[in-house]
């Protein structure tokens, strides 16, 4: 049965059914890269599990790649790193809502890290507002969103290093930056969300910068869409027990939000 009580076609008829749905599933996670089985039994008004059977197909085919809760385009495996301006207007709206969430956490006088990506990026944008900030990043876009502003009373650390695709500075000069701060509260984005791997990169020295940015943070928030939820990277860089809070939004998965209560995390979802 579908979402309106009404049951889902067979497979004759439907064989040219599920066709078109499977075609316009392709389309749909080569335009954003990923999308998730939640959203997909929403879109097409069928179940869970004709949904994953479609993935199953499409998966064996070669032309998507099936992840635990929905699917990425061939090109995003453990190692591929999309780049910024490519993430940037992807679930644009989720970012801004979780980037408004997780900035009423962010009090006057406080030093915040703040890693490179691009809901951290808008996470910047709403800190404009906040007194009297010392804030370290990786980002040079972050920096400048600060130093655009021309606040006197703020003080922002761009730390140095080798450039990713995803605009992040990383590497030793990097660490080695960070390893005489301490700083109040840390936010730090993600490419993959795993309740069995934790949070991953696909880049090594991204990896070791976000270490070094944790262990010299008191509390770390991850702040990052539904869909990056099943996703792993080439590297782990965080376990639940370096996490204190996620902001996620409200399109995360009833299984998946199980799982993150399951960490000890508080987790917060996030409404646009």
């Amino acid at each position: 049965m579908n979402a309106a009580g009404n049951a889902e076609p067979t497979r004759g008829r439907g064989g040219q059914l599920a066709a078109q749905r499977q075609a316009t599933i392709v389309a749909e996670v080569n335009s954003r890269g990923a999308v998730t089985v939640a959203e997909l039994v929403d879109r097409f008004g069928v179940s869970d599990m004709t949904i994953r059977r479609d993935l199953d197909a499409l998966d064996s085919s070669g032309l998507l790649h099936k992840v635990h809760g929905g699917a990425t385009s061939v090109g995003l495996r453990s190692a591929h790193e999309p780049g910024f301006d490519a993430k940037l207007t992807q679930e644009s709206g989720a970012k801004q809502a979780i980037a408004a969430e997780a900035a009423r956490r962010v009090r006057p006088d406080s030093a915040i890290g703040i890693g490179a990506g691009t809901t951290t990026y808008a996470l910047a944008r709403q800190l404009l507002r906040v007194e009297n900030l010392t804030v370290v990043t990786n980002s040079a876009r972050i920096a400048d969103v600060f130093h655009g502003n021309g606040r006197s009373d703020r003080t922002v650390v761009l730390i140095g290093g080798i450039r990713t695709p995803s605009d992040a500075l990383v590497g030793p000069i990097a660490t080695a930056a960070l390893q005489s701060l301490h700083l109040d509260m840390l936010f730090l984005g993600a490419h993959g969300v795993d309740a069995e791997h934790g949070l991953s990169t696909p880049n090594l020295m991204e990896a070791e910068t976000n270490r070094s940015f944790i262990a010299a943070s008191r509390e770390v928030v991850l702040v990052a869409d539904h869909t990056k939820w099943g996703t792993v990277g080439l590297s782990t860089f965080a376990t639940w027990n370096d996490l204190d809070v996620i902001v996620t939004d409200t399109g995360l998965t009833q299984s998946a939000r199980k799982s993150m209560r399951d960490t000890g995390c508080e987790l917060v979802l996030a409404t646009s």
